[in-house]
């Protein structure tokens, strides 16, 4: 009981990060790996996903009532995600995860540096494409972003909050928003996998799914209420990090660690395939 506790705490903080810049799972994953031992790394994801599904579909509720969003540009790119999500993690079988983490962190570095440089990045909303670029553009987004949330993940939002503040013109509160819808998608196409095997701990996974949505609801008012700016300063520091935890994982005495677990979750989809 007090182990849920705990768990639920962490749902809670994963729904407030995640609801508005993303990142949420960073929180989210290594507490149930600590508080369920001996759990099947399937039935963590599994559990996990319901969780944080719960609280990024309240957060893009909340953020569709409040923010405006380009539908004929999201929605497309929503669908490609759905599919491409699965997609990746039927990847995982046969290619190895751990051959992309020096490029994401390059990424992320960047990602940090150039909104920490550009003080304006994400302030204005000002699309700038036509009508059909956007949709050209978000179905492309949709294919990629969706095909690394289900082959990899970490830093899905973030990801999806810089492209569409650089490449879409939108500002930080209407990214976040964006960003949520297609993260639902990618989310539920990996949560009807999961659950269709029977890989869900609902006991556990229902409390955290009612606290991530206090959480997010929490953490969308509050950037709702505070604006552009503090949306973007929260980003730049869970983007960092993101940084910091890839870097360890990748160069530091956790590197074997992270390394087993992506090397089960490929035996695991080999054998499930």
């Amino acid at each position: 009981m007090e182990d849920i506790l705990y768990l639920c705490l962490f749902a809670f903080m994963a729904g407030f990060i995640d609801s508005v810049v993303g990142g949420g799972g960073l929180i989210q994953l290594p507490a149930l790996l600590i508080f369920l031992p001996g759990v099947p790394l399937p039935t963590i994801f599994g559990t996990g996903k319901f969780a944080g599904i719960a609280g990024t579909t309240a957060a893009m509720v909340r953020y569709v009532r409040t923010v405006k969003i380009n539908y004929l540009a999201i929605l497309p790119a929503a669908a490609m995600a759905f599919v491409f999500s699965f997609l990746g993690a039927r990847a995982l079988s046969h290619l190895d995860a751990n051959l992309l983490k020096p490029l994401i962190l390059v990424l992320l570095v960047l990602v940090a540096v150039y909104t920490f440089i550009k003080k304006d990045f994400g302030s204005l909303h000002a699309p700038k494409l036509t009508a059909s670029k956007e949709r050209l553009y978000g179905l492309m987004v949709g294919a990629v972003i969706g095909f690394y949330d289900g082959f990899f993940g970490p830093g899905t939002g973030s990801f999806l909050i810089f492209i569409f503040i650089g490449l879409f013109g939108f500002n930080f509160l209407a990214a976040s928003a964006a960003a949520k819808v297609v993260n639902v998608a990618t989310n539920l196409s990996a949560l009807l996998y999961f659950g269709y095997k029977g890989y869900i701990l609902y006991d556990v996974a229902i409390p955290m799914a009612v606290c991530s949505i206090i959480g997010s609801q929490l953490g969308t008012r509050t950037a709702l209420r505070r604006g552009v700016g503090f949306v973007r300063v929260l980003f730049l520091i869970v983007v960092s990090g993101i940084i910091l935890k890839f870097a360890y994982d990748t160069y530091g005495t956790g590197g074997s660690d992270f390394a087993n677990l992506a090397s089960s979750v490929q035996v695991w989809f080999g054998r499930k395939g």
